[in-house]
């Protein structure tokens, strides 16, 4: 899983340089600014939204006024570290949310940029066909439903976890494992679609790769750390990298 991994980070690089020798540049920058005013507006209304939920609950259960009567620095310190780390779980969750809403919008595009990849790198076309295209965004978006509902499960239950003192300090660590590989799955999954496998021979392929799209998410939520630039280039490049890692790995779906 790791040789995987360390693959598909390097898959980006030479997205990179693919995207400039091969001048894709409005296919990154178009769907890119879309995601970017996206991001921004959902992620306004979200911080709100879980500043005001953790608040209520805190209130609610009465951690606040308990702590008050406590006096007692150790407590409050951990109290502390966990309140960070709901919001941490909270903020995965949202991502996981907008991910599947953005992939949906998005698929014609990024199928059509794993097909432009593809094609270049092996020197050969697929044919545009308008009743493929609309097969491929239905497939898409049962996938995508499909995989918001099993991490939806398992952030539920990273989410009571993360309720333990000390346990829940690394709970975040194993959700952003868990988000990764899912969106790492789903920029797999357009090169799956293409080469006709099944949804469940897709979800057994990146089974047995999951290294591969666990680097690909990696990289791709990394990328949200550089402001803007970052969010308008992280989407179609990840689609772009996960292309490229399956030919550079020489692992054609299906095989």
């Amino acid at each position: 899983m790791l040789k995987e991994i360390v693959i598909a980070i390097q898959s980006y690089f030479r997205a990179h340089k693919f995207i400039s020798q091969n001048r894709l540049w409005k296919w990154i920058l178009i769907p890119g600014f879309i995601y970017l005013i996206l991001f921004v507006v959902g992620f306004y209304f979200f911080w709100i939204s879980s500043d005001n939920a953790v608040t209520w609950l805190s209130h609610r259960i009465g951690i606040d006024r308990w702590l008050h009567k406590q006096s007692s620095g150790i407590l409050s310190f951990f109290f502390l570290m966990g309140e960070i780390m709901i919001r941490l779980l909270l903020l995965s969750f949202y991502f996981s949310l907008f991910k599947y809403i953005f992939l949906i919008l998005g698929s014609p595009v990024f199928a059509y940029l794993s097909e432009k990849t593809d094609a270049i790198l092996n020197g050969k076309d697929f044919p545009f066909s308008w009743p493929q295209v609309l097969k491929d965004m239905g497939r898409g978006i049962k996938l995508a439903l499909r995989n918001m509902l099993w991490q939806t499960v398992y952030m539920v239950c990273l989410l009571i976890l993360s309720f333990i003192p000390v346990v829940g300090w690394i709970v975040p660590v194993f959700a952003l494992f868990v988000e990764c590989y899912y969106y790492g799955f789903s920029m797999l999954d357009y090169s799956c679609e293409r080469h006709k496998l099944s949804a469940s021979q897709s979800i057994e392929f990146i089974g047995k790769h999951k290294g591969l799209a666990i680097g690909n998410g990696i990289v791709f939520y990394l990328m949200h750390l550089v402001l803007i630039v970052g969010w308008v280039f992280a989407p179609a490049y990840a689609v772009v990298a996960a292309t490229i890692s399956l030919y550079h790995q020489d692992k054609e779906p299906g095989v």
